[in-house]
C-alpha cells in the first residue's frame, strides 16, 4: 500500500428515538453536533476523509443522513424526533448492512459505529426491517454479523445498565466495545458524548499507524496493549542501560524512593506504576513495561496505543497479564504504592 493511500472512514450513529429518550432529544442533537464538529476538525487535521451516516430507530428504523461529507453536515435538529418503542436489534442490522453496501474503491476505508439506546430491545420483532419476527433469532442474527465482519469494520454500543451490557454480550458485541452510560440524566449523555469522541480519537489516530479496525474501541487501559498493538503503534524499545525498575516496598514519596535507592532524582524522571483508575494529563509521559522480559517501550505512540487523546483523560489499570503501564510523575511528593514498581530513567 503507498504511502500516499487516501483514508476514508465511514462514521455511522445509530440513535435510540424511542418515547423514553424524549427528556434527553434536545442533549442527544447538541452531543450529536458536537461529535460532527469535532470530526470535521479532526479529520482536516489528520487529512483523513470522514463521511457520516445518521440512524435514528424507535418502533421502525430510518436512515436520515447516508455516507455524507462530515465537512457538509447539517445539524440533527430536523432529524432527531422521539416517540415509539426500542427496535434495537432492527437498527444495528440495518445500519451495517446497508453500510456494507458502501462502495470502497480506491481507498484504504474503515467503517466505526455507535449505537445509542437507554433501554432494552422491544420492537424489533414488528419492525419492517427486521429479517425475523423472533427476537432470540434477531440476536442471533447480530451475533453472527459482527463475527464475519471484516477487519475494517468497528461496532460499538452504548448501554444504559449491566443488564442491556450483558444483553449487547450475548448479541456478539466485543466487551470492550460496549459502554455503559447513565440514561438518566442530561449529565449521563453528555459523558457519554466524552465517551464516543475518547473512542473516535482513538480510532482515528489508530488508522494513522494503519490499525482498521478495532475491538477494544472503549478500552483505554492496559487491556488494549499486546504484541500486535505495539508493532502498529511503532513503538521504541528503549535500551535497558537507560532505565532501572525498583521495587517500592514501602508507602514513600516519589523523590526519597529514588534517593533513598542511591539515585539521582531528576523532574520527569520517574514514572509510578498505574495501580488505580485516575486522570493523566496530556503533557505526562506514559511508559508500558512488558513483564515478560522487563523491555520498556515509551514515545509519544505509548499515549496513541492506550487510545489515550492528547487532553486530560481517564485510564485505567486494567489487569494486562502481559504489559504494566507507568505514568510519569512531575511531583516530588508523589506518594508510592507498596507492592508497586517505580521505573526510573536514568
Amino acid at each position: 500500500m503507498s504511502g500516499s493511500q487516501n483514508y476514508i472512514n465511514h462514521v455511522a450513529l445509530v440513535l435510540d428515538a424511542s418515547s423514553s429518550m424524549s427528556h434527553l432529544s434536545g442533549k442527544v442533537v447538541d452531543v450529536a453536533d458536537r461529535q460532527i464538529a469535532y470530526l470535521a476538525r479532526r479529520s482536516q487535521e489528520l487529512d483523513q476523509e470522514t463521511r457520516v451516516t445518521v440512524y435514528v430507530f424507535a418502533d421502525q428504523v430510518e436512515c436520515v443522513i447516508y455516507d455524507k461529507d462530515v465537512l457538509r453536515m447539517p445539524s440533527l435538529k430536523q432529524l432527531y424526533r422521539v416517540g415509539g418503542m426500542t427496535a434495537l436489534l432492527a437498527a444495528t442490522l440495518k445500519s451495517q448492512r446497508e453500510l456494507a453496501r458502501t462502495a470502497q474503491l480506491y481507498g484504504d476505508h474503515s467503517f466505526l459505529t455507535f449505537v445509542l439506546t437507554d433501554g432494552q430491545e422491544n420492537a424489533s420483532g414488528h419492525c419492517a426491517d427486521a429479517p425475523s419476527r423472533d427476537p432470540r433469532e434477531l440476536a442471533r442474527a447480530v451475533a453472527s454479523m459482527i463475527e464475519t465482519q471484516e477487519d475494517n469494520w468497528t461496532l460499538a454500543v452504548l448501554v444504559p445498565d449491566q443488564m442491556g451490557k450483558r444483553e449487547a454480550m450475548q448479541c456478539g458485541f466485543p466487551k470492550d466495545n460496549i459502554a455503559v452510560w447513565d440514561a438518566t440524566s442530561t449529565h449521563g449523555l453528555e459523558e457519554a458524548g466524552e465517551v464516543i469522541r475518547e473512542a473516535t480519537e482513538k480510532f482515528m489516530v489508530g488508522r494513522t499507524k494503519g490499525i482498521r479496525g478495532s475491538r477494544a474501541v472503549f478500552s483505554t487501559g492496559a487491556d488494549a496493549v499486546n504484541q500486535d498493538t505495539i508493532k502498529a503503534a511503532g513503538l521504541t524499545p528503549v535500551d535497558p542501560a537507560e532505565y532501572r525498575l525498583l521495587p517500592v516496598a514501602r508507602e514513600a514519596g516519589i523523590r526519597e524512593w529514588v534517593t533513598e535507592n542511591g539515585h539521582t532524582y531528576r523532574t520527569g524522571c520517574a514514572f509510578y506504576q498505574l495501580s488505580k483508575s485516575e486522570k493523566v494529563q496530556a503533557r505526562k509521559r506514559i511508559a508500558v513495561l512488558e513483564k515478560k522480559t522487563d523491555q520498556v517501550y515509551t514515545g509519544p505512540e505509548a499515549r496513541a496505543l492506550l487510545g489515550l487523546p492528547d487532553v486530560e483523560v481517564r485510564v485505567r489499570p486494567d489487569h494486562n497479564d502481559d504489559f504494566t503501564i507507568f505514568v510519569q510523575s512531575t511531583s516530588v511528593n508523589r506518594k508510592l504504592v507498596p507492592n508497586t514498581r517505580l521505573l526510573l530513567m536514568l
